[in-house]
Order: structure tokens, then C-alpha cells, then sequence
């Protein structure tokens, strides 16, 4: 028996381990299974080289949970080690064995997982003792099996061991015993080592073998089920081959795998393969989103060489990006460190700057040359472009090419080829050019049709975002402005030089404001005056653009503010023009006045949706009057 000391650089390393080295008790099998993975690459490598003889056999890497024994089994069929080599490659700590294998070999070592030697003893996480037990691919070598109790002090002994590779037995503590729990292990191989690059087995399964022809008049047999291996990984998932040899198909297959519980299709995929000047492949999905962004983030799973690194892609790719679902994988990821170091690394950031730009590549070619089916689809990604418009000013200008506009009529625009279409007929007297919108087409029907009538456009800007997105918009582009319909009266909203007189004196107008004022809320409208056309109608509602917009930003971005908590506000527009006010000017009766007049604005407060509760009861019983 050989005994010895782990060569470490600091006292009491096993409770620093415990406790640091790791964000997530649970990571310890993901750094097992990864390092028996890699036995099994290194020596696919080596045969391939010729170094290693004999067959290879199918490599596999099997878990073995035992609550009888209170043991879990980490179990390959890989390269294997002799005793010199556990005590050089686990004795040392930090001393990487993947790492000394990939400097020897270079190009010829591609997707090693391990590069700082401390994965293996992410064991003590969880184990009281650790049981080594290997034996290496090259002939004439002998068993040995190593074990370390917790402490720097470990026991090194020969070992016979008929078969090549590596069991690693973990004792668990009796704070840990939920990692012997059958689902417990299944769970974690399915979150961590679903595509891993080697076959992994956990037990068995029964599967149902399919049935056999039955010849008419023929009772069907009772279907056969036979016991297989249960493999829970896809060793060669979607995005480690090539885009050629994939179709359509292939990717919304893959889509389902990543996400079983998904039953809605993404509308479209990016395949990303990059050797140069980073590696980087995957396959992102764009999901359907609805208006209000009610998604589930943490949707794009990140990678490292086929090993699950982390769902939690804040910061790591920009927020914008997080709508989207997917994978990215790359092995300039680190593993084992947290996730504020991978904010901060260098080559995550420009991984996240090419990923971006690969996105509105996409995006822009669908918008180029599949238009009619980008229509069809844009309802269900406009929050995402959105989303990405306001976040990442790179990714505003590539947009240009790919952000559509819809009017009221469901037709779709560029903005150039929008601004192109009104630039005639909606510039205001200060030349610039006025663009028309509508959250909702319904609710603004009325004031939709008169603007149509004038021979205006209305775009539908009905997203949550959409009171941001116009305020970039309008820094962006030159002598352009925004109004949402009911922002002001139609022919303010595109002001002219001409204007229409009123039929009111100012004191018929200050005769007749207080008989208005007194049939609504002062505190929520606010009475004035209009000369406008004679077809416009009596009373209309409208909302400053500025308030509005501003209490909707504050609300999204959820500052709340001064004027996120401001109570809405309108302004009643009376047309002094219209002959139903001078009817209720000239009224002597003073409750006939006033019912006249709280039956017409109540019409205006209908048209816009904000007649409501024992108000629109009160309406309902008094037209109810007036027709009988």
C-alpha cells in the first residue's frame, strides 16, 4: 500500500470546495460525468492516432445509484489510469489532465472538456469518502484503486480490474442522501448531460416493441416489450451538424427535444456555426411572443463543448436576446466559474456581439427575400424587434432593413417606404412629416375614419413597448414626429396654416364652459374650445401625446416617477362649430341643458371606451327615455 499527501497550496481546501468552488451543490455529477465523457474522447483520439490498440468497443459512461449501499457510481469505459497517473492527475490539485492532453495534441483533441483540474473534487460537495478505481487502456498495466476520506491524506493501492476505465465511487454524506433518489439523479443527468458527446446510461427502461403484421381474421398478439439500456442523452444533437444536412424538419424535431412541454412551433431558426475568431455553434428558435412580452426568459441554454453550463443568460447575451429559445454552445465558455465572471469575459462579450449580429442577419433576409411569410409572422416577433431596437443601438440601425410597420389596412411598410407613401399628405406646416397611430383600431374607430377621409395613413402601434419605441424613433429620424389619433383633434394633429372660425363669440364660449364643466370629472377632463368643421363631432376626447407617452414609458420601465403615479388625464373638446352646441348654448330650460349636454359628452366618453360603471347605466336608461 502506497500512502501520500495531496499537494495543495492552501490548509483546509476540502470545506473550501464544499462551500466556493461551486454556485450549485448539485454541479458535482455534471463534472464527473463530463470527466468520464472525456476518458471515453481522449481515447477515440488516441485510436484515431493509433496510440492506443485494440478495439474501442462502444464507449459509454454509466451512473449507478445504490441506496443500499449509500453509494453513487460514476462509471466509463475511457482511457483509464494507472496509480503514477491518479497520483499526477488527482493528487495535484489544479494540475489538468485535459489540459496537458490538449497541449500535447493540439487540433487532434477537439471537444476535451476539463481545463482546470478541479472538476473531480467538486466530489467532496456531497461525498464523505471518494473511491478511485481505474485501469488504464495500455497494455501490461494493472489495476489500482485510490480513496481519500475528506482530509489531504489519501491511500493508493494496486487493484485488479479486468475491464479498461474508470469507476469513481462516491460515499454520500448524510446532508446530501437526496443525490441516491432515482429521480433526483435523472433529473440532474437531464438538465446537465442531455447532449453530451458519449452514450450515458441510467438503469434500464422497458420498451414496446413494435407490433407485427396481423392477417385479416387474426387476433392481434399481445405486444412484446423487451429491457434496454436507459441512454438519457442525444450524443449528436442538431447543432453539431452541419446546416446542409439538416431540414426543416430536423430543427422543429429538435425544437420539441429541448423543450417537451412546448406545444406551440417557433415560427423560425438561426443556425450559428462559427470557427473563426471564436468556436461557437447552435441553433437559436424565434417563439411566438404575445403583445405584453409575457414570456418565460431563460429559455436559451448555454454550452461548453456539449456540457450544460447555464439557462441564466443575462448579461451574458443582451436582454433582448433572452426572448428567444435555443442553444449556444461554445468551448471559449468557461465551465466552473460564476456567472458575473462570465458577464465579464471577454470572449462571452464577443460572442454575444456576433450572435446579435447573426439575428438581425436573419432577420433581415427573411424581410428581403421571404416577405409575404415575414407578414405573416410579424405580429408574433414585433415585441422581440422591438425589444432589441431599444436595447442595442447596433442592432436599431440593422433594423432599419427589417422592421415592419402595419397600418389599418394590414399593410406592411419599411420605414423608408412608409415615410415615402405619407411624406405628401401628413406634413405639418413646420415641415415635418407626422405619422398617424393607433394602439387600438377598434376603440379609435371613429377617429381612424376622419383621418382617412382627409387622406391620412394610421399605423397600429399596440405593443407594450411601443410608447418607447416612438420616442426613438423621433430621435432617430430627421424632421419626423409621432400622434396617436385621439391625441389631439384631427386637423391639429397635421396642423396647417388655414384655419375654420367659430360660430361662438368667447362669451358664448365662457357662457356655456361651465354648463360642461359641471356634467363631468374637472379632476380627470379638462374643457376647451375648438373651432373645427361642422361634420366633426360635438364633443370629442382626446389625451396629450406628451402626458400620455411619458406615464406609459415610466409604467413599462417600471420607474413609477412623477408621472408613472399621475392619474390619467383628457381634454373635453367641444366643436364651437357644431349645431348641437349651439342648441345647448341657446336651451333655457337649465335641466334640459344639462341632461342635452351630459347625453352628448357622455357619447364622446362612449367612442373612446371610458363610459363606464353606474355613469354608462345612467346613459343607457336616459337614451332609453329619450327614444320613447
Amino acid at each position: 500500500m502506497a500512502k501520500g499527501n495531496i499537494n495543495v497550496q492552501a490548509e483546509n481546501i476540502f470545506p473550501i470546495i464544499k462551500q466556493f468552488l461551486y454556485s450549485d451543490q448539485e454541479i458535482f455529477l455534471r463534472e464527473l460525468v463530463s470527466n468520464a465523457v472525456d476518458a471515453c474522447r481522449k481515447l477515440q483520439a488516441l485510436s484515431s492516432l493509433g496510440e492506443a490498440k485494440g478495439a474501442l468497443g462502444e464507449l459509454q459512461v454509466e451512473v449507478i445509484a445504490d441506496k443500499e449501499a449509500n453509494t453513487l457510481t460514476i462509471r466509463d469505459n475511457g482511457l483509464g489510469m494507472t496509480g503514477e497517473e491518479i497520483e499526477k492527475y488527482i493528487a495535484q490539485i489544479a494540475f489538468s489532465g485535459a489540459e496537458e492532453f490538449v497541449q500535447k495534441y493540439e487540433d487532434k483533441a477537439d471537444g476535451i472538456i476539463g481545463h482546470f483540474g478541479l472538476g473531480f473534487f467538486s466530489a467532496f460537495m456531497v461525498a464523505d469518502k471518494v473511491e478511485v478505481f481505474s485501469k488504464s487502456y495500455k497494455e501490461d498495466t494493472s489495476g489500482a484503486r485510490w480513496i481519500c476520506e475528506g482530509s489531504t491524506d489519501y491511500d493508493l493501492d494496486d487493484e485488479v480490474k479486468e475491464t479498461r476505465g474508470t469507476d469513481i465511487i462516491l460515499h454520500i454524506s448524510d446532508d446530501a442522501k437526496d443525490y441516491l433518489e432515482q429521480n433526483k439523479v435523472s433529473e440532474l443527468l437531464n438538465k446537465y448531460c442531455k447532449f453530451l458527446p458519449i452514450e450515458v446510461k441510467f438503469g434500464t427502461k422497458e420498451e414496446t416493441l413494435p407490433a407485427a403484421e396481423v392477417k385479416e381474421g387474426e387476433e392481434a398478439p399481445e405486444p412484446e416489450t423487451i429491457t434496454v439500456d436507459n441512454v438519457i442523452n442525444n450524443p449528436t444533437p442538431a447543432w453539431t451538424k452541419a446546416p446542409a444536412d439538416l431540414e426543416d424538419v430536423d430543427y422543429k424535431s429538435f425544437y420539441r427535444e429541448l423543450y417537451p412541454m412546448s406545444f406551440e412551433e417557433p415560427l423560425f431558426h438561426i443556425h450559428l456555426n462559427v470557427d473563426f475568431p471564436f468556436n461557437l455553434t447552435g441553433v437559436l428558435y424565434f417563439p411566438k411572443l404575445s403583445h405584453n412580452m409575457e414570456v418565460q426568459k431563460n429559455k436559451i441554454q448555454l454550452y461548453c463543448n456539449q456540457v450544460f453550463v447555464t439557462d441564466q443568460c443575462e448579461g451574458i447575451v443582451p436582454d433582448f436576446l433572452t426572448l428567444l429559445h435555443g442553444v449556444i454552445d461554445s468551448p471559449d465558455i468557461p465551465l466552473n466559474v460564476s456567472r458575473s465572471y462570465l458577464q465579464a469575459d471577454q470572449n462571452v462579450k464577443k460572442i454575444s456581439s456576433h450572435i446579435t449580429k447573426k439575428v438581425a442577419d436573419k432577420l433581415k433576409q427573411l424581410a428581403t427575400k421571404e416577405r409575404a411569410d415575414f407578414e405573416k409572422k410579424w405580429d408574433d416577433i414585433k415585441v422581440f424587434i422591438e425589444f432589441g431596437l431599444l436595447s442595442d443601438d447596433k442592432f436599431a440601425d440593422k433594423a432599419k432593413k427589417f422592421m415592419l410597420y402595419k397600418n389599418v389596412k394590414e399593410e406592411f411598410f419599411l420605414i423608408d417606404e412608409y415615410l415615402e407613401k405619407i411624406k405628401a399628405t401628413q406634413e405639418n406646416k413646420e415641415k415635418k412629416t407626422v405619422i398617424l397611430y393607433t394602439h387600438d383600431a377598434t376603440a379609435h374607430h371613429a377617429a381612424i375614419v376622419k383621418a382617412e377621409e382627409r387622406g391620412y395613413d394610421v399605423l397600429v402601434l399596440d405593443t407594450s413597448l411601443s410608447s418607447h419605441m416612438v420616442n426613438k424613433l423621433e430621435q432617430s429620424l430627421t424632421d419626423v414626429t409621432f400622434a396617436r389619433i385621439d391625441s389631439d383633434t384631427i386637423d391639429k394633429l397635421i396642423s396647417r396654416d388655414e384655419e375654420i372660425p367659430s360660430k361662438l363669440s368667447k362669451e358664448e364660449e365662457e357662457k356655456l364652459k361651465p354648463v360642461i364643466e359641471g356634467i363631468v370629472n374637472s379632476g380627470t377632463y379638462q374643457v376647451q374650445f375648438e373651432s373645427l368643421s361642422e361634420t366633426d363631432a360635438p364633443i370629442q376626447i382626446t389625451q396629450s401625446e406628451f402626458m400620455r407617452r411619458m406615464m406609459e414609458m415610466q409604467k413599462v420601465g417600471g420607474q413609477g416617477g412623477m408621472m408613472g403615479n399621475m392619474p390619467e388625464s383628457y381634454n373635453l373638446v367641444v366643436n364651437s362649430n357644431h349645431p348641437l352646441v349651439g342648441k345647448i348654448l341657446n336651451e333655457s330650460d337649465t335641466a334640459v341643458q344639462s341632461k342635452l349636454a351630459k347625453q352628448t359628452a357622455d357619447l364622446a366618453l362612449l367612442s373612446v371606451g371610458l363610459l363606464k360603471g353606474k355613469d354608462l347605466t345612467d346613459f343607457v336608461n336616459r337614451s332609453i327615455e329619450i327614444i320613447e
